[in-house]
């Protein structure tokens, strides 16, 4: 045996005699030289004890493997290395085994022991390639292994570990479609990760296993939806695809009652004057025979949807933005689809393959569409460095969106377009004239003159196009363009093309009263050189010879019956066929007198005018983005777009229920610190809503900064100080703190002696009043915060004994200890005593001065008079507990009728609540005259949640759906103390 060679571990030194050299360059020699066998020295690198030089010689397989070359014989070498302890080694194998495990499945099958300790590797990298290799193996005999791998790699802390079980889903239904339901299971369990990393994978796998279970998206809807924009790019296409295809079978089309419009408007346009006569009574049956449709009202998780996908319009994937942009144009109502226009003209600046699928795309949405992109219409100009599919398709969409306006300018635009080089972009733009033509009537005479005047091209083919185009042109109006079919009729010499020939040949033969002396020469012509033309020319000849026979036998009966002769003995068996036909059709016998008879109906009745229509008019049927749309045919694995529901869905079954060690978490804490004490933000009052309350939020919380503000400037520099160090504590001190201003800001502006209220509203109005006339500076907005932000004037220490405070977060007890206030000396002014207010060197509980009862923000809409058919629902937050239930929330409900009829048996239906939150019912109103209003009090407990209450308002004939949302300010309450118990209670805090 010979001696194994010495490696040298310096890579740049020559090696021994009869050593072979282990160069990182090709083409210095090495083991790339022809003096060795490649693959046998790398065999022996990694049959070494050394991990430098086993890893040099994976690194080379796999540069070999991603440069194509095939490097299978390697895999007995590189399978021992499997159980290699060297991490970078271990994973340079698992890529290789990853690509050929497949094609060596039984020498895979013999390392499948490490493969299973690899999935309890410490390091997450060798966990997922192990079930990477693992799931490559297609041997069903370890079906039951992978499918125990996988679900433990579902349950993996690491995310990286549970995408990799993800991708190897489809992989496992491929090879054994029997683990479905075991694989349905594990992908419920994935959904439901909240990880960014892992939701593209999953989804992907739920689209490749069961796209028909769409129960198991409902509880992860909304997650996906705020997930979306951190998910990998990737990901985010697979997501939104499927997002796409869920909303088309849970939510109402936005266009429902468009559509409605726009055939009411159909039928009253195209009216008969029979129609007309029937009076008014008919109209007044005919309206109520229209099916009755209820006024459309955006589902809120809808309007989630596209909210959350509009910003991906930015992205810089291509594939991302033209996902979000079927998505708009399949979801979103009319007026909302133009906002992708723009970002679909950014990607006619990326690479032509690109431009290729994004103007395929929109020449369908122009049909349809066309106002989104004609303020980009210059977009679409032709660039002469344009690739002729790139060029055709942008006269696609520049014929799609030309109009009365702009028909000039594009005119202009084909007009140059017409002296390419590229002929089949000429023969397209021909067409595209011709297009135009037919749908703008105006310029209809200046095309075909343009077209008449590309006769005299020197270029066939220009010529050949131009006659097709002008035969449709000419079929309009036949009458006002004989001058033209003698000139056409002259160029059967000159023009070659078949298609060409038989066009002027049908024009001929279709309007020859209109030539009647030129039309049988061309006959005559055409019968000398008949043998020599094309069966398409053929068949038009026999037409024409038939035609002439009927309305002008006498010069042309002999031409006839010499064409038909021929055309008996033609070669091809449809051109004899149509020969023998007409020839007992037209000729007069004892057999066909009959069917003679009926000739000139056959041959002479008046054709319609062909409608020149663009290609891409049907393909709207398939998804927007698909391979199936581009290709226009249904590709595999195609999932058809289902079509709107009728009726909606219950929206009930995307709330999710909210574990309780969850709700009070400090992650939340913190996140309702940054958001608005009292906010309609918080969520959408119900799916009466159609769209954004962006507006309103933004006032709202911009009159909360302007209060924060002025509470801030009307504070002294030893109170901006102790604010300051209370924030570097902790929130709770930052509420307190603000509070205490607030207090001061008040009772510095009210003098002594109307300082006492005789009631709480009188209170109220006397510090709304004192605030009004001193700070004249403050804009309208302030007068419109909600009137919890304002504090009342405190009685003076004279006044009666302070009430009980009533608070909404003392559940348990709402009666505070009835001790005294501290009040100051009298030596005390009284701009000291407001400094000191509050302050106390006892541990006993301060009682909060007398809080009048406040109104709560104003009225949220919980039901529109048009969605309830005359019937307006709003409601408020009383702030105040619920007298039945100290637990629950006393919510104000609205009722007013507004229709002409009364409303009777309103009441609360069986409620669809998510879990903790429970709903006292109000007692039934039994009927609501026409014009009449009522108020009725329900309570709610929302479990201290900003979960949404959904039920039903129900009446004797109809049922709603509504939902009320809580501000997180409806679920607090202040909690007055003494100093030292603040402080005590702020050390119990952890982490400030």
């Amino acid at each position: 045996m010979s001696a194994a060679p010495a490696y040298s571990e310096d890579k740049g030194g020559s090696a021994g005699p009869g050593e072979p050299e282990y160069g990182h360059d090709p083409a210095s020699g090495g083991i790339f030289s022809s003096d060795y066998k490649r693959h046998d020295d790398l065999k022996e690198m990694l049959d070494t004890n050394k991990d430098s030089l086993k890893l040099e010689a994976m690194k080379r397989i796999v540069a070999m493997i991603a440069r194509g070359k095939n490097a299978s014989d390697l895999f007995p070498a590189v399978v021992k290395n499997v159980a290699c302890k060297n991490i970078e080694v271990k994973k340079l194998v698992y890529v290789y085994l990853v690509r050929y495990a497949e094609e060596q499945q039984d020498l895979a099958l013999l390392s499948i022991s490490t493969f299973q300790r690899g999935l309890k590797d410490p390091n997450q990298l060798i966990r997922a390639s192990a079930l990477r290799v693992l799931s490559s193996i297609r041997v069903p005999i370890i079906v039951p292994i992978m499918m125990l791998a996988i679900k433990e790699a579902a349950s993996d802390m690491s995310p990286y570990v549970r995408k990799t079980a993800a991708h190897a889903i489809p992989k496992l239904y491929s090879l054994d479609s029997d683990q479905k339901d075991q694989l349905i299971e594990v992908i419920e369990k994935l959904l439901a990760d909240k990880t960014t990393l892992v939701a593209g994978s999953v989804v992907m796998a739920f689209e490749e296993v069961c796209p028909e279970r769409i129960d198991l998206i409902h509880k992860n809807y909304r997650k996906l939806c705020n997930l979306l924009i951190d998910v990998e790019e990737w990901g985010q296409v697979v997501i939104i695809s499927m997002l796409t295809r869920y909303a088309r079978t849970q939510f109402l089309s936005p266009t429902q009652n468009e559509s409605l419009l726009e055939e009411n408007a159909e039928k009253a346009f195209y009216g008969s004057e029979e129609d007309e006569a029937k009076g008014a009574g008919s109209e007044e049956t005919a309206a109520a025979a229209l099916p009755a449709r209820k006024p459309y009202v955006m589902d809120p998780d809808h309007r989630l949807l596209l909210r959350n996908t509009k910003p991906l319009l930015q992205s810089r994937s291509a594939a991302v933005v033209m996902a979000v942009a079927q998505l708009y144009f399949h979801l979103a109502p009319k007026a909302e689809v133009g906002v992708i226009a723009k970002a679909l003209v950014r990607l006619l600046r990326s690479h032509s393959e690109v431009q290729y699928v994004v103007l395929q795309n929109v020449a369908t949405m122009s049909i349809k569409r066309r106002g989104m992109f004609e303020p980009y219409l210059k977009s679409f100009y032709i660039r002469s460095t344009d690739p002729t599919q790139i060029k055709i398709l942008k006269l696609e969409v520049l014929t799609n969106l030309a109009n009365e306006t702009n028909i000039p300018t594009v005119l202009r635009e084909f007009q140059t377009y017409i002296r390419s080089m590229d002929k089949d972009f000429v023969a397209a733009t021909i067409q595209a004239i011709g297009r135009c033509a037919t749908n703008i009537g105006r310029v209809r005479d200046t095309c075909l003159n343009g077209l008449v005047q590309l006769l005299s091209n020197r270029d066939e083919l220009v010529v050949a196009e131009s006659v097709v185009v002008i035969k449709k042109l000419l079929q309009m109006q036949p009458a006002q363009h004989g001058e033209i079919i003698k000139h056409l009729a002259k160029l059967t010499d000159n023009i070659q093309v078949p298609m060409a020939r038989a066009s002027i040949l049908w024009l001929i033969g279709e309007y020859c009263e209109h030539v009647p002396r030129i039309a049988p020469d061309v006959l005559r012509k055409m019968a000398k050189s008949f043998t020599a033309e094309e069966d398409i020319v053929k068949l038009q000849v026999i037409n024409l010879a038939a035609k002439l026979y009927l309305t002008n036998s006498k010069q042309t009966k002999l031409l006839t019956q010499y064409v038909l002769s021929l055309a008996k003995y033609d070669q091809n068996y449809d051109i004899r066929d149509r020969a023998r036909f007409t020839r007992q059709l037209i000729v007069p016998s004892e057999q066909g007198g009959a069917l003679s008879r009926h000739a000139k109906k056959l041959f002479l009745a008046p054709k319609p005018a062909p409608v020149l229509e663009s290609s891409f008019k049907d393909r709207d049927h398939f998804q927007l983005g698909s391979l199936s749309h581009l290709l226009n045919a249904k590709a595999t694995g195609y999932q058809e777009l289902p079509d709107w529901p009728e009726e909606a869905p219950d929206p009930s079954v995307r709330n999710v229920e909210v574990p309780e060690w969850t709700k009070c978490s400090n992650r939340e804490k913190r996140k309702e610190k940054e958001k608005p004490f009292y906010s309609d933000s918080e969520g959408e009052s119900g799916p009466t809503e159609s769209a954004d309350s962006d507006p309103e939020s933004e006032s709202e919380s911009d009159s909360k900064s302007s209060s924060e503000s002025g509470s801030g400037e009307s504070s002294s520099e030893s109170d901006n100080e102790d604010q300051d160090e209370d924030e570097e504590k902790g929130r709770g001190s930052e509420s307190e703190q603000s509070e205490e201003d607030d207090k001061r800001k008040t009772k510095k502006k009210v003098p002594e002696g109307k300082g006492e209220a005789s009631s709480s509203d009188e209170g109220s109005d006397s510090s709304s009043s004192s605030s009004e006339s001193e700070m004249t500076s403050e804009s309208e907005e302030e007068q419109l915060e909600p009137a919890s932000w304002r504090r009342k004037t405190p009685p003076s220490s004279k006044s009666a004994p302070a009430t009980k405070e009533i608070s909404l977060l003392d559940l348990e007890d709402f009666t505070p200890p009835s001790v005294q206030p501290v009040s100051p000396p009298a030596i005390v002014s009284t701009s000291l005593a407001a400094d000191l207010e509050g302050l106390t060197l006892t541990d006993s509980t301060l009682v909060p001065s007398l809080l009048s009862p406040v109104s709560g923000i104003g009225r949220q809409e919980l039901l529109h008079r048009v969605a309830g058919e005359g019937l307006a629902v709003d409601y408020t937050f009383s702030r105040q507990p619920f007298s039945g239930d100290p637990h629950m929330v006393s919510v104000h409900i609205h009722f007013s009728n507004s229709s002409d009829t009364p409303i009777k048996g309103l009441h609360v239906g069986t409620p669809k609540l998510p879990a903790g939150i429970s709903i006292q019912e109000f007692p039934e109103i039994e009927s609501l005259a026409p014009g009449e209003s009522a108020t009725a009090v329900m309570g709610i407990n929302f479990c201290d949640s900003t979960q949404a209450a959904n039920f039903q308002l129900c009446t004797q004939t109809r049922q709603f759906y509504v939902s009320i949302q809580p501000p997180v300010g409806e679920l607090m309450a202040p909690v007055f103390m003494s100093e030292n118990e603040f402080k005590k209670e702020q050390g119990l805090q952890g982490g400030h």
